[in-house]
């Protein structure tokens, strides 16, 4: 499970590069795809004059969803940052504890900084809401001046009432998708296979509204579920403006796929406000994330934020109907599969009163570790911890 270091940071840069292709100077070529199935795939499940995203409202019940917004954040270049967190960064609204906030995050892959308009008439796709927010992020959106690399990102957003030494819980009311398209990559030196691939390619996957699935060519279907990979608070105003490639304490691109709607997250609040920001968002992806990215596609996210006054934490945890995560990181896949069981026990000590042998045990028993992913400069490892296997507890749950 150990990877060396050369081949971390050579799978890092390589990611890094990708990423700053894909937003900055965009996917040159996209080889090998159907574009005439492509276009027709998005745009044959919706009702006759509806657009795509209307008809993938009325197939999720829209008008049922269970909750009131108090803020809409759109992708417009105003709420944009490109690759980075800081205290510095004003933030671009300003919530109340217990506020449920839609916010819109693009995907740039696939778009070409000079000619962003050709992907879409390659492919037979629509200029839609979002296509003509990356427009304008592309026109207006400048980098980080010290050359800081990241992923697009929506936010900061100041969350009134938390400070340092808080827990600030995010809870994923939904997220669905702004467009019929996602895409994904394989490229030499990238992923997790970086020496094995000799030609770049580059895929888009349609969606079918109706079976919730993503495919590239006749015959495969990907279950959608989408999630954000980055889900950040800002890190310390010690540690300066921070790229938002490598997943820290703080959250970040954790790429954990099991963020979607009806889970939470736990995030340590560091500076005033929490300062959360989101972004690169994923139509699906496999543990692992191993060809470096994954269905990358522009999302909206529906978010409850709540305050935890008192209650400390040292690292990002995560909640699912069935599960608790405990996450571990570290640039050594060994090292963060070590911190994922440190990280483990010290929940299940900590939040369900075992001894730190008793933690060990359960761990060893009934946890199952995950590669979360293994193509960041930082690497991830997370612990599924059932709750089913506490036949003495009730768990409270929002939902």
């Amino acid at each position: 499970m150990s990877v060396s270091k050369e081949t971390s940071e050579k799978t890092a840069a390589s990611r890094r590069q990708f990423l700053w292709n894909s937003a900055r100077a965009g996917l040159a070529t996209l080889i090998g795809v159907n574009a005439a199935r492509a276009g027709s795939a998005c745009r044959g499940d919706s009702p006759q004059g509806a657009t795509w995203l209307e008809a993938a409202r009325a197939a999720r019940g829209d008008a049922d969803r269970g909750y009131t917004i108090d803020h809409r954040i759109r992708s417009t270049p105003e709420n944009m940052v490109w690759g980075y967190y800081g205290a510095d960064v004003p933030p671009i609204a300003t919530v109340r504890d217990g506020d449920a906030v839609e916010l819109q995050a693009v995907n740039m892959a696939g778009l070409s900084r000079k000619d962003p308009k050709a992907f879409f008439q390659q492919h037979g796709l629509p200029i839609d809401e979002q296509a003509q927010d990356m427009f304008d992020i592309i026109e207006r959106v400048k980098p980080e001046p010290s050359g800081l690399t990241g992923h697009m990102l929506t936010g900061p957003i100041y969350i009134d009432g938390a400070e340092p030494g808080d827990v600030l819980e995010v809870r994923i009311l939904d997220i669905f998708p702004r467009s019929g398209y996602g895409v994904n990559a394989v490229w030499p030196k990238g992923g997790d296979l970086p020496d094995d691939v000799s030609q770049a390619e580059t895929f888009v996957y349609t969606y079918d509204i109706v079976k919730q699935t993503a495919s590239f060519k006749p015959g495969l279907e990907i279950p959608m579920r989408p999630f954000f990979g980055v889900m950040a608070v800002c890190p310390p105003a010690s540690m300066g403006r921070v790229s938002s490639i490598p997943p820290g304490f703080y959250g970040g691109n954790l790429d954990l796929k099991h963020l979607v709607k009806g889970t939470r997250l736990f995030l340590p609040v560091s500076v005033k406000g929490a300062l959360y920001t989101a972004g690169d968002s994923h139509a699906a992806q496999g543990n692992g994330e191993i060809s470096g990215v994954a269905i990358e596609a522009s999302l909206t996210q529906v978010l409850r934020f709540v305050v935890h006054k008192g209650k400390t934490l040292k690292q990002v945890r995560a909640e699912t109907p069935t599960h608790f995560i405990a996450i571990g990181l570290d640039p050594d896949l060994s090292k963060a599969m070590q911190d994922a069981a440190r990280q483990a026990c010290a929940f299940l000590q900590e939040e369900l009163g075992y001894t730190f042998n008793e933690a060990l045990s359960i761990a060893s028993t009934g946890v199952n570790f995950e590669v979360t992913q293994a193509v960041d400069r930082t690497l991830g490892v997370h612990a599924m911890i059932p709750k089913s296997l506490f036949t003495n507890r009730q768990f409270d749950y929002w939902g």
